[in-house]
């Protein structure tokens, strides 16, 4: 390897330096660049950058029904919580099928449940496994299963649990991005294909049109409508069994401080905007993505969840096993926050309102999952469905089992 020595006229400076060495330093690599940071932190501001606020850690393993500390649930006088299942991590939305079986869905885990209940116990299996964010629905003997990025239907499941799956996904056309795709799917009193598109980000202005929406399809994927517009994270959704309009919960987004904004839950009018990007819970113009008037002509949220609550699964009773002052009242599971630095949520409530949405008050139902003096908790509730018999079941994501909620005089 040769060096050179070159004298810097005027400045009597001497250099010296490798030929070899200036030659290595071309040739070498552009260091790569930094990762992105993960996408629940987008829309941090650099004042919470020392946070330890995170996404609370997911239990994705098997759970037996003798370890869930049955005893901590508090519900009100005369209602009895059991564990229905177990053995099912990372459990979410239930669809009933025929033949006495239940399809579950679940997020990180990829998989699709079916459940069979014989009246005495209940066996499960993997319909399918390894898909994005899988979630069911089940209409006329077919099991409709939905991804971030696909839609299968298999048909006549309960007699032949082996049948191929028919695909849908080109019908349907899908937007493709990730975040806060994860879907509740269901079919409505009309019998259309209800379907939420996120927001692909915590908060920003949208890359196209085709998210923050909810949607309704035939069943074949043909005549999409969009319902309605500006819905950040809609999770959950039922019909108000008198007027048959469609409720359901909202995600606020996060990084805006402990109190702000709140979850909500919204009835459904068909054109309206609920105010994503630039408008939260009805009132609150956001700091970030601005427009003059942002909250203007927004749909005012029924009621308002809590700051953070991760307000998920959305519940009509219409049963006759609970007393009558239950009867068409909205049930919601509130899985619980992450981006306040006390959690709420952990719990099953009840919204009390009119039917036209007036008048709405929030109020506990089903408790104990987590210790509010200390801050613990072991449970996470994210979804309901009401039985045949009036019992209502209520999964567990994080312990992964299906509680019965009854009642007995």
């Amino acid at each position: 390897m040769k060096t050179y020595t070159r004298v810097m006229g005027g400045l009597g400076l001497a250099l010296t330096f490798s030929l070899g060495a200036l030659n290595a330093q071309a040739q070498a690599p552009a260091a790569a660049p930094a990762a992105p940071p993960p996408a629940w932190k987008q829309g941090m501001p650099e004042s919470m950058a020392n946070s330890t606020l995170a996404p609370l850690p997911a239990k994705l393993t098997t759970t037996k029904a003798a370890d869930v500390p049955l005893d901590k649930i508090k519900v009100p006088a005369g209602f009895k919580v059991e564990v229905w299942a177990d053995s099912i991590p990372g459990s979410r939305a239930i669809a009933e099928g025929d033949d006495g079986k239940y399809y579950v869905g679940t997020r990180g885990l990829g998989r699709i449940y079916e459940l069979t209940d014989d009246g005495k116990q209940r066996t499960s299996r993997i319909v399918i496994d390894k898909l994005n964010q899988p979630t069911a629905a089940f209409k006329d003997g077919s099991l409709f299963v939905v991804a971030v990025d696909k839609v299968l239907r298999f048909d006549g499941i309960a007699k032949n649990p082996t049948v191929a799956p028919v695909d849908l996904t080109e019908k349907f056309n899908f937007p493709p991005l990730q975040h806060h795709n994860w879907k509740y799917v269901a079919f409505g009193p009309d019998g259309k294909f209800y379907v939420p598109f996120g927001a692909p980000c915590n908060i920003c202005a949208l890359p196209t049109q085709e998210y923050a929406q909810i949607r309704r399809y035939n069943a074949d994927g043909s005549g999409m409508e969009v319902l309605a517009t500006g819905v950040r994270n809609s999770v959950g959704f039922d019909w108000h069994p008198v007027t048959k309009e469609l409720w359901f919960s909202n995600h606020g987004r996060d990084w805006l401080g402990d109190d702000s904004p709140d979850d909500t839950m919204n009835r459904l009018k068909v054109g309206a905007n609920y105010g994503f990007p630039f408008c939260h819970a009805g009132k609150l113009a956001d700091p970030d993505i601005k427009k003059d008037n942002a909250c203007g002509g927004v749909e005012q949220p029924v009621a308002l969840m809590g700051p953070h609550a991760a307000t998920m699964g959305v519940t009509f009773y219409t049963g006759s096993m609970f007393p009558a002052e239950y009867k068409n009242v909205l049930f919601n599971a509130r899985k619980g926050s992450w981006n306040r630095t006390k959690k709420i949520g952990h719990d099953v409530v009840m919204v009390q309102a009119d039917a036209d949405g007036k008048n709405a008050k929030v109020v506990p139902f089903m408790t104990g999952f987590m210790n509010e003096a200390d801050q613990s908790w072991w449970g996470r509730p994210a979804y309901l469905h009401q039985m045949k018999d009036g019992s209502l079941l209520v999964s567990d994501e994080q312990l992964g089992v299906i509680y019965r909620v009854s009642y007995s005089k």
